[in-house]
């Protein structure tokens, strides 16, 4: 076909004659593999003319299986079936390209996103091109084309400085993919190592972070995990920076977003329970993105780094928190309720998790900002912040009825009552537990309905109890809802709610002055509480503990479970430690000064156990205290 004849066809005309001449290259062995049409469709394409092809690949095979379905004659049925399977090389191959080229295509646009950005800002860029919750995401076979066109473009550029930078990302891609390969093999080993808690509670077992600090390389993330394993805040080594070395910093985050991406995958996979359930992968989530907080603090602090360079490289590890709470906030299995920070004792689970509040306000998607405000809010509740869990569950809910997320709405309701019922404003509990029972059942959301069963039934035990006369019917309803709500926590696995519906069961048989079966539920409500690590509930199964030992005139054990109590709720500034405080007083008549403390020194080595040698040292100040009239928490 001449020059002039091709130009007055229309490119669909003209990719119908490259397709037929495909196939009948094919068909003449010219063209021997899915490989070598690959090539010729990668030289012969042009930009932009992508579906156009694709229309005329259609057509023809259109055309090559209707031929096929008409022919009856034995040779000519062959040679159809020959062209058929040219057809299959020459889709397959077309296939591969599709593929490669949206890879290309993708690498090329995060590229020019960076060329187009000033050079002072273009790490930042390069962060937002990589964030994993843009489509398409960014993949190992991505990073390393990536990789590959910034240091082409390196060599094309005239600056100097331009070129350095982009080198620098190249090699802090290379470097975190290799580092990444380096701990693949040891990801999840910290879990079976002997005497090991699930990794990332911040004790004084090996977890995750040791090991990766002695098998990793590069000088950075080596002295991040070294630090982490001592329960040291990032927040440091970013406050020490005295000058930046970006490719470390690059690769840096592609390695701790690798090894959280693994955790999370392997955490999917295991089956629900305290080592390593799917509540785990929460817990992953939350501690890289408390890194990133960390460092981003650090970094405001670095007194040896330019003003600009404080507030840029803080900006960019908010980016990277932010990026994580994100694509935590979009999973199905997104926990609204307890056990994120099961595993996390009360004492290791930092402070610091308030950094992640100041990433949120750059959130777009209300709904995950709902989501993930809830989950702050539940973690500053079990730190004992209560006004800061309350201010982060009404944002919270306010957002959810924004945007209609009813399952995010029934969760704050029911953290709200909960955190009502810690401080003993019953009838708000009452109220809020009501509106989440109604919404659960309209939604049908089980767990929503086991936390507003259990909220309720407690608020209702404890308003029955301000009687002076309480009967087994007035604490029917109360009852009936604890154990509807036990029973469905059971079913559900949520170990948490069940905990709190068994201690609340105890209080309500503590009241009906029914201390065995008070006992029982009680016993059973401080083993969860203590196997999930919710202080709260402890505190307050060791105190109505101490109640019903006294009802059972076991004054021993009611002398243990009242101190703890006293000592666990003050605290937690709870001003329910009086009421433990007014036991102990009435335990110490009855059995006298002398063997009050008799029994406090044979059990002191239990008391040390729980509570350290400190907390039992303060057990006398506290009675005293509550002697001299003085009932503040703190």
């Amino acid at each position: 076909m001449s020059d002039s004849v091709s130009k007055t066809l229309t490119t669909y005309e003209r990719y119908l004659i490259f397709v037929e001449r495909i196939i009948l290259n094919i068909n003449n062995g010219k063209l021997l593999s899915k490989e070598h049409v690959y090539r010729i469709l990668s030289e012969s394409l042009e930009s932009g003319t992508g579906e156009i092809f694709e229309r005329s690949l259609a057509e023809h095979s259109k055309q090559l299986q209707a031929n096929f379905d008409a022919q009856t004659d034995t040779v000519k049925q062959a040679k159809a079936t020959q062209s058929l399977r040219a057809m299959k090389i020459l889709k397959d191959a077309w296939e591969q390209w599709q593929t490669n080229y949206q890879v290309h295509d993708t690498c090329a646009r995060g590229l020019q996103k960076i060329l187009e950005t000033e050079e002072q800002d273009r790490f930042l860029a390069l962060i937002q091109v990589l964030d994993p919750n843009h489509t398409p995401v960014f993949e190992r076979q991505h990073l390393q084309i990536f990789t590959e066109l910034l240091k082409k473009t390196a060599e094309t550029l005239a600056d100097d400085l331009g070129a350095f930078q982009l080198r620098q990302f190249a090699i802090g891609l290379t470097r975190g993919l290799a580092s990444f390969d380096l701990l693949e093999g040891f990801l999840v080993s910290w879990l079976y190592e002997s005497q090991q808690q699930v990794g990332f509670e911040r004790t004084k077992v090996l977890g995750p972070w040791q090991i990766w600090a002695q098998q990793i390389e590069s000088p950075l993330p080596k002295e991040l995990f070294a630090g982490q394993a001592l329960n040291q805040s990032a927040a440091a080594i970013a406050q020490s920076q005295r000058s930046i070395d970006i490719s470390a910093w690059v690769e840096l985050s592609i390695l701790l977003r690798y090894l959280q991406n693994g955790l999370v995958r392997w955490f999917d996979q295991q089956p629900y329970d305290t080592k390593a359930g799917l509540h785990m992968t929460g817990i992953t989530f939350v501690a890289f993105a408390m890194i990133w907080g960390e460092l981003s603090s650090g970094f405001q602090k670095a007194q040896n780094l330019s003003e600009r360079d404080r507030q840029y490289f803080a900006k960019i590890c908010f980016r990277l928190s932010l990026q994580t709470l994100r694509t935590f906030a979009q999973r199905d299995n997104f926990p609204l309720y307890g056990g994120v920070f099961a595993s996390f004792s009360g004492e290791s689970f930092r402070e610091t998790i308030n950094y992640l509040d100041q990433p949120l306000k750059e959130a777009e998607n209300t709904q995950e900002k709902a989501r993930i405000l809830t989950v702050l809010g539940y973690s500053q509740a079990r730190m004992g912040q209560h006004h800061q869990a309350i201010a982060l569950h009404q944002e919270a809910l306010s957002l959810a009825r924004e945007v209609g997320d009813q399952r995010c709405e029934i969760a704050n309701l029911n953290h709200l009552s909960r955190i009502s019922l810690i401080q003993k404003d019953f009838r708000n509990s009452e109220s809020q537990a009501q509106r989440a029972v109604i919404l659960a059942r309209q939604n049908g959301d089980r767990q929503g309905e086991a936390n507003a069963l259990a909220n309720l039934g407690y608020s209702e035990v404890m308003l029955t109890r301000l009687q002076e006369y309480v009967t087994p019917e007035e604490m029917e309803t109360p009852i009936n809802h604890l154990e509807r709500g036990q029973k469905l926590s059971e079913k559900l696995n949520d170990l948490q709610n069940q905990a709190l519906c068994w201690v609340a069961l105890g209080t309500a048989y503590v009241a009906l002055d029914q201390p065995q079966q008070a006992q029982i539920h009680l016993e059973l409500g401080l083993t969860i509480s203590q196997q999930i690590g919710d202080r709260d509930l402890q505190a307050l199964s060791h105190a109505y503990l101490g109640e019903a030992f006294y009802q059972l005139n076991q004054l021993e054990s009611a002398t243990y479970h009242a101190c703890l109590g006293m000592y666990l709720l003050e605290q937690r500034l709870s001003k329910a430690w009086q009421h433990s405080a007014a036991l102990i007083v009435v335990l110490q008549g009855k059995l006298s000064s002398e063997s009050f403390s008799n029994i406090l020194q044979q059990m002191r080595s239990q008391f040390i156990a729980l509570i350290g040698i400190d907390g039992f040292d303060h057990l006398p100040n506290l009675i005293e205290r509550y002697r001299q009239g003085d009932t503040k928490t703190s």
